[in-house]
């Protein structure tokens, strides 16, 4: 069976990058920091007058997108193939976090965010799979091409007052993964989950949705969530956040070096730091408990399954 694609992925010089949610934040600085390179872009947003940020040329098309409607993900791919002929970079970057005790949460506000955060990416990564494989290869292009998820170290860890956000992402990272894992690597497709730790946008501020209503019973300023919200919205605490043109410099150079494309990148002293400690608690954990897991079950049955390996 094959493993996720560990072949090297060769980015055309006039790649075509459609990016959701370009309106702002890591969004609107990666559709910028590819319009000084020779790719070309589709940049898209809800609202396409939210996209006046970014210079219009032949090279650039700017549409609006609505990632909870597989309307508006047909009418942007349909668009895209019909002006530039192909999609070489998909970047599932549309989405949001809401911040509160999770019993405070409405059943609206929980679905929302899954909607627009984990399926969202489902609809279009989809239809990006359909067109690398089929499409590209009839316009001049290459088989193949690159599906990039914003997800975060949030997407391998969770932290208080943000469990919604925090589900959405690791079942991006999850769906991605087993997706990784279907498609045969002469297919050329590459599918990878973009961890960031602190970036300088708007995450903390404007983006920063907080609960319609709190639950009374984390009231108490000194309760976790509370402590991590007012933390986030210190000023002084997002000064050593990574800039956002270094992170958009890096994920270009994740599809543009020629080699292989890892399945999760952490990017930022903090995502790194804090995921390479939480593997070292893992690995205590699983040897703490490693003779009462093994007393469960046959040791056949890992041979059982080395094909999934």
């Amino acid at each position: 069976m094959d493993a996720p694609n560990t072949k090297p992925y060769h980015l055309p010089s006039d790649a075509v990058w459609l990016i959701t949610g370009c309106s702002s934040g890591i969004g609107q600085a990666l559709a910028q920091f590819i319009l000084k390179t020779p790719n070309r872009l589709v940049a898209t947003a809800r609202k396409v007058d939210s996209l006046s940020s970014i210079p219009t040329s032949d090279r650039v098309l700017k549409l609006e997108l609505d990632v909870t409607s597989i309307a508006s993900i047909d009418a942007v791919l349909r668009t895209t193939v019909e002006t530039f002929g192909r999609v070489d970079v998909v970047v599932n970057n549309a989405g949001y976090t809401l911040v509160g005790a999770t019993e405070g949460a409405t059943e609206e506000e929980a679905r929302a965010l899954m909607d627009t955060n984990f399926w969202g990416m489902v609809d279009v990564t989809k239809r990006a799979i359909g067109i690398m494989r089929d499409e590209n290869p009839k316009n001049g292009g290459q088989q193949g091409g690159v599906i990039l998820n914003m997800s975060s170290m949030g997407g391998w860890m969770g932290f208080p007052g943000s469990s919604f956000y925090h589900a959405s992402k690791f079942a991006m990272e999850g769906f991605a993964e087993a997706v990784a894992k279907e498609l045969p690597s002469a297919w050329n497709i590459h599918l990878c989950n973009i961890e960031p730790g602190g970036v300088k946008t708007n995450y903390a501020t404007t983006s920063l949705k907080q609960m319609a209503k709190s639950h009374p019973a984390y009231a108490d300023p000194s309760y976790p969530t509370n402590v991590l919200v007012a933390s986030m919205q210190n000023e002084q605490n997002r000064t050593t956040w990574a800039e956002p043109s270094a992170l958009v410099a890096a994920i270009y150079q994740v599809v543009s070096r020629g080699e292989r494309i890892p399945i999760r990148v952490p990017l930022g002293h903090d995502s790194w730091g804090m995921i390479a400690k939480d593997l070292e608690d893992i690995k205590r954990d699983l040897d703490e408990l490693k003779e009462l897991s093994l007393g469960v079950g046959d040791p056949k049955q890992l041979e059982s399954i080395n094909f999934l390996r």
